[in-house]
C-alpha cells in the first residue's frame, strides 16, 4: 500500500498511520531501511484502543518503552488527518516538553514523507499546519499546582488532550481541564511512570479505571528497556519501590491504608489458576431505587466465574424474578449451594422471596458482630479481610472487570483504639467523592459461605413456582 493511500485510511486508524505512513514496522519485523525499529506490541495495543473509539487511554509503564515516541506519532497523525485541530501538549515541567516531548515530535516529523512534511512547521513550543496556523496546531504547556490553566481555554471541533508524564501533573490542573475535555469526541492520553499513589493520574488505573483505558507496561516487556534494569535491581533491589516504578510500571507500594492493593487486583485478571472442587456461591448487595446498583457475584473457590452483574432502578419484587430467572437459566451442575445476600433494607425483601421460592439464599448482615471475637469491628470488617487473604494466596482469578477492580482497590481501613480492623463505610467512600462500592461489596459477601467440596449427588434442585407476576416468570 501507498504511504497516500494508507494516510487518507488513517484517519481513525493511528496504527495504519505509523506503519504505512512513517514506516515504522510491525512487531517482529527487522529494522526498516531508516534504522527505525519495529513497533513493540504495547504500542499496537494502544493505537488499536484509538482505532476502536476509547476516548480515555491511561498508560502507565517503566523507563525507556518508548511513551515520547508512541505520543509523538499520535500528535502528528491527529494533526496531519483532520482540519480545525488543536492538541494542548502537557507535562509537568518546561525541560520534559523541550528536552523530550518536542525533540521526539521533531524526529518523528523528519520521518514523514515530504509531501506531508512540507505541509508542518515545528516551532520551539508550536507544531502547526502551515496553511492554518491559528486553526490547526499542538501546543506544548507546562501544568503545575501554581499554574493550573494549562487546559484552560481549549475548545475545537477536533481536540485531542496529551499529557506526557502525568503523574507529575497537578491536580489542580486536571480539574481545570475537565471543561476542554467536555467537547464532544475529545481524545484524551495520559502516559508516565507511576511516581506516586495518589493523583488524578493514580485514579484511572484504580477507582476510576472503569471510564478509563488502561494499560500497565512493564520494562522487562521491552527489549530496547532492559539494558537498566540491572542496575536498577543491584542499586535498589527488586523489592523496591523504585524498581515497581522505574521497571515494572507499578505504583510505589501506599501509605494510605488501602485494604486491597492495586497489585494484587491486577495480577489475579486472567491468572492460570487449578479451579478448586468446590461449589459455585453467589453473593447479591441488593440496592434500593435510585443511584447505588444492585450486583450480583459468582465464585467458585479461588475463581470469580464472571464479570459482576449490575441491576439499577429494580424494585424488591423485580430484583428477586431476576435472580430467579438467573438461577433456573444456570445449568443444575454449575448452581450455587448458596446465594449470600445482604439481608439489610431491601435485601430482607429479596430474601424472603427467593427463600419462599426454595431458593438456596442465606442471609447476611454484615453489621453483625464478626465470627472471630476480637479481630473485627463487625462482620463486614471480617469479610473484607477475608477477601484480602483470597488476593494475598495469588491463587487466584479475576475476569477482566474494571468496575469491580476500580472499587476493590478505592476501599481503605483502620483500626480501632482497641485494635480492631475496620473497613471504610460506604458512606465514608461516598464523602470522599468515591461511588458506592456495590460491586465489590457483593464479591466481598460471597466469602461468608464456606466453599463445599463438589458432590453433584447435593445438588440443589428446584421445581420452578409458576405465576401470572413477571417478575416470578
Amino acid at each position: 500500500m501507498s504511504w497516500e493511500r494508507a494516510w487518507v485510511e488513517s484517519r481513525n486508524d493511528p496504527l495504519k498511520f505509523a506503519n504505512g505512513v512513517l514506516g515504522v514496522p510491525m512487531p517482529g519485523e527487522p529494522k526498516n531501511a531508516r534504522g527505525i525499529e519495529p513497533l513493540e506490541p504495547w504500542q499496537v495495543k494502544v493505537f488499536e484502543a484509538i482505532r476502536d473509539g476509547h476516548l480515555r487511554i491511561s498508560v502507565r509503564s517503566g523507563h525507556g518503552v518508548s511513551k515520547t515516541a508512541t505520543l509523538s506519532i499520535i500528535i502528528l497523525w491527529f494533526l496531519l488527518t483532520r482540519t480545525d485541530v488543536k492538541i494542548p501538549v502537557i507535562a509537568g515541567s518546561q525541560d520534559q516538553l523541550a528536552q523530550t516531548t518536542w525533540a521526539e515530535i521533531s524526529f518523528w516529523a523528519r520521518h514523514l514523507p515530504e509531501p506531508l512534511r512540507d505541509q508542518i512547521e515545528v516551532q520551539a513550543e508550536r507544531v502547526v499546519v502551515k496553511a492554518f496556523p491559528d486553526e490547526a496546531f499542538a501546543v506544548a504547556r507546562t501544568a503545575s499546582k501554581d499554574n493550573p490553566a494549562a487546559l484552560q481555554g481549549f475548545h475545537s471541533k477536533n481536540l485531542c488532550v496529551i499529557v506526557d508524564e502525568a503523574s507529575s501533573v497537578s491536580d489542580e490542573a486536571y480539574e481545570v481541564g475537565q471543561g476542554a475535555l467536555s467537547t464532544p469526541g475529545a481524545l484524551a492520553i495520559l502516559m508516565g511512570n507511576p511516581n506516586k499513589a495518589s493523583g488524578f493520574f493514580y485514579r484511572t488505573h484504580t477507582d476510576l479505571r472503569d471510564r478509563w483505558w488502561t494499560l500497565k507496561v512493564s520494562s522487562e516487556e521491552v527489549p530496547r528497556a532492559r539494558h537498566h534494569i540491572d542496575d536498577i535491581v543491584k542499586a535498589y533491589g527488586r523489592d523496591s519501590n523504585t524498581f515497581r516504578v522505574r521497571v515494572s510500571g507499578d505504583f510505589p507500594v501506599a501509605d494510605d491504608e488501602t485494604l486491597i492493593s492495586l497489585e494484587l487486583a491486577e495480577a489475579a485478571v486472567g491468572r492460570n489458576v487449578e479451579p478448586m472442587s468446590v461449589m459455585p456461591v453467589w453473593s447479591l448487595d441488593p440496592a434500593r431505587m435510585g443511584v447505588d446498583r444492585s450486583a450480583l457475584c459468582k465464585r467458585r473457590g479461588n475463581v470469580v466465574l464472571e464479570p459482576t452483574k449490575v441491576f439499577q432502578q429494580r424494585d424488591t419484587m423485580t430484583l428477586a424474578g431476576l435472580i430467579v430467572r438467573e438461577y433456573d437459566d444456570t445449568p443444575v451442575d454449575d448452581r450455587p449451594h448458596e446465594i449470600c445476600i445482604d439481608s439489610i433494607g431491601i435485601g430482607a425483601g429479596v430474601y424472603d422471596r427467593l427463600e419462599e421460592l426454595g431458593l438456596p439464599v442465606r442471609a447476611v448482615n454484615v453489621s453483625e458482630s464478626p465470627s472471630i471475637d476480637g479481630r473485627y469491628m463487625r462482620l463486614r470488617d471480617e469479610l473484607w479481610d477475608k477477601a484480602r487473604q483470597w488476593f494475598e494466596a495469588r491463587n487466584c482469578v479475576l475476569p477482566k472487570d474494571d468496575a469491580l477492580i476500580s472499587e476493590l482497590v478505592a476501599v481503605k481501613y483502620g483500626f480501632t483504639s482497641a485494635g480492631k480492623l475496620k473497613v471504610e463505610s460506604k458512606d465514608e467512600l461516598k464523602k470522599r467523592g468515591f461511588r458506592s462500592p456495590d460491586l465489590a461489596d457483593a464479591f466481598v459477601m460471597s466469602f461468608a459461605a464456606d466453599d463445599r467440596q463438589r458432590h453433584l449427588k447435593d445438588r440443589h434442585r428446584r421445581t420452578p413456582q409458576r405465576s401470572g407476576s413477571p417478575w416470578a416468570a
